[in-house]
């Protein structure tokens, strides 16, 4: 009886551009840049080590973006782009540097390179990603991934000193992680609280732009956070249910890390 062989799929990251950004920030305020071991690293995000498999996906898409690089066998570093982000003192050099990691993953930056003026449906895009060797579900995941990455960086619309050319300062105050480390720790505090809520509206008002009808939900959480569900309209009884898979697959890694706390 012959075996089935299980193709795997293109290496892409698992998680958007935002999530790894959050996760580089705890690793370089516990190790700055020095080379880590890969467990350390795995147990400071959260995961008892790096042999396990949720471990392993995030660390490496950490990598794939460019926000850690491998100084030698078993051990991981910030990368400098990383550290350069963080302390970037304008909106257009912080934009650049998001520019670079979304386009660093192979995978996306072939996309970008496709969809010269604004991304196309997500049915257009799974169709690459399988032409491209992705399984099904895997193209599924890598498709919102990519839109949210792809929004959050504001790759398609114009950089900051093209829309505004004089008031720098404020253009600034929108990129996520800009932080004045001159700051008192709680004034550091209050601005990241303060960026945080910017980045939210920012994001509430991204529209995406396909051709189903959508219906933007808006659901309280906890805290006085917001998320937004976006549903194509007609919505099916499956469409559910991956969802809620999805939705499952990226909380799991929070819970696990707080469990291990």
């Amino acid at each position: 009886m012959d075996t089935v062989v299980r193709k795997k799929s293109p290496r892409a990251p698992s998680m958007p551009l935002t999530d790894a950004l959050e996760r580089t920030v705890k690793l370089y305020e516990k190790e700055g840049r020095h080379a880590t071991s890969v467990d350390v690293v795995a147990q400071g995000l959260g995961y008892k080590d790096s042999k396990n498999g949720r471990a392993a996906q995030a660390l490496a898409s950490l990598r794939y973006y460019g926000l850690v690089e491998r100084p030698k066998e078993g051990y991981l570093a910030v990368s400098k782009d990383f550290e350069s982000y963080q302390f970037a003192p304008s909106a257009s050099i912080k934009r650049d540097l998001l520019i670079k990691m979304l386009t660093t993953p192979p995978v996306f930056a072939e996309l970008l390179e496709k969809y010269e003026a604004r991304l196309p449906s997500d049915a257009t895009i799974k169709f690459d990603l399988i032409q491209k060797g992705f399984s099904s579900g895997t193209a599924d995941n890598v498709v919102a991934l990519f839109r949210e990455s792809v929004g959050f960086v504001g790759y398609y619309e114009s950089s900051p000193a093209a829309v505004d050319g004089g008031d720098e300062e404020q253009s600034d105050a929108v990129v996520a992680g800009d932080v004045d480390y001159a700051q008192t720790p709680q004034q550091q505090v209050d601005s990241r609280d303060a960026l945080s809520d910017q980045v939210e509206v920012r994001r509430q008002s991204l529209v995406r732009e396909t051709s189903e009808e959508m219906v933007r939900i808006p659901v309280r959480l906890p805290k006085n956070r917001q998320a937004w569900l976006e549903i194509p309209i007609p919505f099916f009884e499956a469409d559910k249910a991956r969802l809620k898979a999805y939705i499952d697959l990226q909380l799991t890694d929070d819970e696990e890390g707080e469990a291990e706390d």
